[in-house]
């Protein structure tokens, strides 16, 4: 019986280890480096939190769309976050906003609360430049941080994201001198526990030719 219970603990670690495997590996074929031009910034981020990894379309393909990590406004005594993460949807080339569909999808850092939301696409071009909406420290108050994002698209579009509508829109970041952005870096504040969490508190993105 012992034997048999060993066995079988072999073989769930053995089936546990090539699942892992198998995940680092499609991780890393979206995350893997690649040579880039520019980092975009904004200046109103805010200060709680570390920066995360930084990640990249594959390699040929661009950001033409994004989606939002975001937790619902609650109200009374709850904590609220605001925007917990972004997503990039990364393509190989210019899709129309009824054909769209992804290549892959990256993301930095993300908070733990929250859902996403549906996917918003450029009609034609990448992603090309970026504004946040941020909730100011508040200090005793419930502070939020990031609420929402904008995009730019190389096309001419303009693009907002389904975030929420606490705090001011900052400056545009510049726009990519390259084909377009394909990668981003987040920063998160972790969970704070009995504490005020804010989640995620800026970004930057990183543009490609």
């Amino acid at each position: 019986m012992h034997h048999f219970i060993s066995i079988m603990f072999s073989l769930l670690a053995f089936i546990g280890l090539q699942v892992s495997v198998q995940s680092a590996g499609r991780r890393s074929e979206r995350s893997i480096d690649r040579s880039f031009i520019s980092l975009l910034r904004v200046q109103n981020g805010m200060k709680f939190g570390s920066w995360g990894d930084r990640e990249f379309c594959p390699r040929g393909t661009y950001a033409a769309g994004f989606s939002l990590k975001v937790e619902e406004r609650t109200y009374g005594f709850w904590d609220n976050t605001a925007l917990n993460g972004i997503r990039l949807h990364c393509v190989t080339q210019f899709k129309d906003s009824n054909s769209s569909e992804e290549d892959s999808s990256i993301q930095s850092n993300t908070g733990s609360w929250g859902e996403w939301t549906d996917i918003k696409w450029c009609p034609s071009g990448f992603l090309k430049a970026f504004q946040l909406r941020v909730e100011p420290y508040r200090a005793f108050k419930d502070d939020t941080a990031a609420n929402n994002i904008r995009f730019n698209c190389s096309g001419g579009a303009f693009l907002q994201g389904d975030g929420m509508d606490r705090g001011d829109w900052g400056d545009w970041s510049t726009a990519c001198q390259g084909r377009g952005i394909c990668g981003i870096v987040t920063k998160i504040e972790e969970e704070q526990g009995m504490g005020d969490d804010t989640s995620l508190n800026d970004a930057m993105m990183i543009c490609c030719d």
